[in-house]
């Protein structure tokens, strides 16, 4: 906030402090809906939106939509763009100039929490994501019971129907083909009509992506990015490469973390990489898994940040092209580096992740981030997340989901039991992993070890379960 007020940031030098502070306000507080939204929509999928129809009206009207067909995956690809771009008007809104100085601070002082743009990714992280994050995995209804979540939806669906992202579905069927297994819909097929408004949307988008890379790397090479003075052009081309890397690593971890939790332990391959994976990841009940999705979010915003330097376009030494003033502002706006980072950085792993999981847990470098995400949320860096997300849920008057719609038993003893089909895993489907409850008491600690390592007793106590719901009876059992 210091440095908008000295106008020492690229909005706030060239237009007004009060822009700088609307555009970086109005996007963390976006964002927090984009975060939670999430995490709500993806977790109240299976439910049968029939419980909360009266209690929860515009949470009702939100569900309707994304539990329809495959809406539940052109969400999240719209939503996807939304997070990244929302990190680069953040970093042009709030990006120290070169030299900025502020309050007469020490100069390592300065170099740790300006320079390096820390300050702005624990702003981003604890405030914009996990408390929203932290709340939502909970308090699942009351968070998108309300017309901006609707808004937000909407917005996210509005971004994927343009065509603008649908290079990321050529990817899915890539995927597919390459995973032996067709793409799962819950849509009819397309008609011819359908068909030719579906493909001429992904040449438009794939267009796009090489216009975008195309102008992007012209940039680099004429060194007119922000990327930091002294750094060679030739090793921020390199760099581009390696933060698409790492962010798209990160995102496709999530996606196969949650694809292996429902894998017997005897299936996750004979890989000694995988199995150190799994073994650090479900340590401690499951604790490391929240701990990599807190770890998690703290890098892949640094990597997003280093991204935006990388990619972001300026004025210096003419137009880039010689295109008009116009296009050149556009250019300076950060867009066409989040779209980049958006479909070759994040969705396409993302997809990549949902067809292959173990071949993910196989990697060398899934094993180093997952010491580096851990790591990091060891640190306690990111634990103000918790003391906000406290203070959010008690103004708010956010309660548990189980206080409107009882647990998974209660809903099926009601005959309104769950539809985990609705989730549609598998394949060229991208789900999150949501924020994960360390603190869980109801199963003993041993009893959760031995169901891991033994799949026959969990099946044997799912079948006990299925006999006390009465299905099947006991006698047939």
């Amino acid at each position: 906030m210091g440095l908008i007020a000295t106008r020492q940031t690229e909005i706030s030098s060239k237009v007004h402090p009060a822009l700088a502070y609307v555009l970086l306000w109005g996007a963390i507080l976006w964002l927090t809906m984009i975060e939670g939204g999430q995490a709500s929509l993806v977790g109240l999928a299976p439910v049968n939106e029939k419980i909360y129809k009266d209690s929860h009206p515009k949470a009702y009207k939100s569900t309707v939509i994304t539990n329809k067909g495959d809406n539940l995956d052109r969400y999240l690809l719209g939503r996807q763009f939304m997070v990244v771009l929302v990190v680069f008007t953040v970093n042009v809104s709030g990006a120290p100039l070169p030299g900025a100085e502020l309050w007469g601070l020490p100069q390592w002082i300065v170099e740790i929490f300006l320079v390096t743009g820390f300050a702005m990714i624990l702003f981003t992280c604890m405030v914009g994501q996990l408390a929203s994050q932290v709340n939502a995995a909970h308090c699942m209804l009351d968070y998108i019971d309300n017309y901006f979540a609707l808004f937000t939806l909407y917005v996210a669906m509005f971004i994927e129907w343009t065509g603008l992202l649908h290079a990321s579905y050529v990817v899915q069927l890539l995927v597919g083909k390459l995973a032996g297994k067709p793409i799962e819909s819950k849509e009819p097929p397309r008609t011819g009509a359908q068909s030719l408004f579906f493909w001429g949307r992904c040449l438009f988008s794939l267009t796009c992506l090489a216009f975008a890379l195309a102008c992007t790397i012209e940039a680099i090479f004429k060194g007119k990015t922000t990327m930091w003075a002294g750094v060679p052009n030739w090793v921020t081309f390199i760099l581009l490469f390696i933060i698409l890397g790492i962010v798209g690593m990160l995102e496709g971890m999530q996606i196969a973390f949650f694809a292996v939790t429902k894998i017997p332990v005897a299936e996750r391959g004979d890989s000694k990489i995988a199995k150190a994976v799994c073994d650090i990841l479900f340590r401690n009940n499951g604790h490391n898994l929240a701990g990599f999705m807190i770890g998690r979010q703290l890098t892949v915003v640094s990597s997003m940040f280093v991204g935006a330097r990388v990619t972001s376009i300026t004025d210096e030494g003419g137009n880039l092209f010689g295109v008009s003033d116009g296009l050149q502002s556009f250019f300076r706006t950060g867009f066409l580096g989040a779209f980049i980072i958006t479909i070759l950085g994040s969705i396409s792993w993302q997809l990549v992740a949902s067809a292959f999981p173990i071949q993910f847990l196989s990697n060398p470098i899934t094993y180093l981030l997952l010491r580096i995400a851990l790591f990091f949320e060891g640190t306690g860096i990111c634990s103000g997340a918790w003391v906000l997300a406290a203070i959010h849920k008690h103004f708010a008057g956010f309660q548990r989901d189980e206080v409107y719609i009882g647990t998974a038993e209660e809903r099926m003893a009601a005959e309104l039991e769950d539809h985990e089909s609705n989730l549609n895993l598998g394949p060229g489907h991208p789900r999150k992993l949501p924020m994960m409850d360390p603190d869980d008491a109801v199963t003993p600690a041993a009893l959760k070890e031995l169901m891991e390592s033994e799949p026959e007793v969990a099946a044997y106590l799912k079948k006990l379960a299925e006999v006390e719901d009465g299905k099947p009876s006991a006698d047939e059992e």
